[in-house]
């Protein structure tokens, strides 16, 4: 069994191999890549990524990239589309093959079928000479030196190397389609990154209950207030504007002042001039004001409002945080 220095050392030397050939793509990068760009920007249709083996998996995430990013996409296998599957491809449809070699047999099979139906063809191989080279409307170099692999067989870092083009290509589309932050959250609406895109701090005040007092209220009813509506603060009103706020904390420090609590107030124990939000701020927003202050709720306002609380136990629960 090798010891710890030695898989570290495996490790390092695999990141190092993969980094300097992605690192060398900037060198082979030209006017054929930007043309490319510049085809699927103004392409009617979709673009279509096909591959074979590990390139086959490595198409299957640009696609997810590309239609993330507002490039409508789609995977195509190679041994499928020659077997049936070509109908995938439609008129105004860009077709993107991608193949380490150039001359994998099922992407020769696919090339005259591609050429046939009119289509344009962009090539991702490492092999200028290859068959997708030469065929190709445009090529893209993704040459590397070696594989990570000792023995130069498993694919490791081409396949690094035709991801980090295909990103490339989707970066380049999102900027020259001017895609924004909102247009994105359109595409991811679940999990945490969409909310973090989309959910406001009215979305989460509305399933909240709406904590409040008067400024003569007893401590009693400040203290009734705060456990029933769970939390951990309560607005104090005076002329139905609110004027400021008692915490779990305010109670605890009302109880180490005073001996005597009979006669104290809201008014008499509550925070000033209390920490807020707009009910449309984004949750994401209302989270960097939290942790900022290093407080636990913010009051929310729509317009002058008082609209309710967000706590940041609601957007851990949300899964902002």
């Amino acid at each position: 069994m090798s010891d710890n220095t030695s898989i570290l050392s495996i490790a390092k030397r695999t990141l190092e191999t993969e980094s300097k050939a992605i690192a060398n793509l900037v060198n082979l990068l030209d006017e054929e890549f930007a043309e490319a760009v510049q085809y699927i920007l103004n392409c009617h249709g979709r673009v279509v990524v096909s591959g074979v083996g590990k390139s086959a998996i490595i198409a299957s995430k640009i696609v997810a990239t590309l239609n993330s990013t507002g490039t409508p996409a789609i995977f195509m296998h190679a041994a499928d589309a020659i077997h049936g599957d070509l109908g995938t491809v439609q008129e105004n449809d860009v077709v993107v093959c991608i193949s380490k070699s150039g001359n994998t047999p099922e992407i020769k099979a696919l090339i005259p079928l591609i050429k046939l139906a009119k289509n344009k063809l962009i090539g991702i191989t490492g092999n200028l000479n290859s068959v997708l080279a030469k065929q190709a409307d445009f090529t893209l170099n993704t040459y590397v030196d070696k594989e990570a692999c000792p023995n130069n067989l498993a694919p490791t870092t081409s396949t690094a190397a035709q991801l980090a083009i295909g990103d490339a290509l989707a970066i380049c589309l999102l900027e020259l389609r001017g895609f924004s932050s909102s247009d994105f959250a359109k595409f991811h609406p679940g999990g945490a990154l969409g909310k973090k895109l989309y959910l406001r701090v009215s979305d989460i005040v509305a399933l909240n209950q709406k904590p409040k007092v008067n400024i003569d209220s007893s401590v009693k009813q400040v203290i009734v207030e705060i456990s029933e509506k769970m939390l951990g603060v309560t607005a104090v009103i005076e002329n139905e504007k609110v004027v400021g706020v008692v915490t779990d904390g305010d109670i605890r420090r009302m109880l180490n002042k005073y001996d005597n609590i009979n006669g104290l107030t809201a008014g008499d124990i509550m925070t000033r001039n209390p920490k807020s939000v707009k009910a449309d701020t984004l949750a994401v927003k209302a989270l960097e004001q939290l942790q900022d202050n290093g407080i636990s709720q913010l009051l929310a306002f729509d317009g002058e409002e008082y609209a309710g609380v967000v706590h940041i136990h609601n957007l851990i629960n949300e899964g902002i945080l």
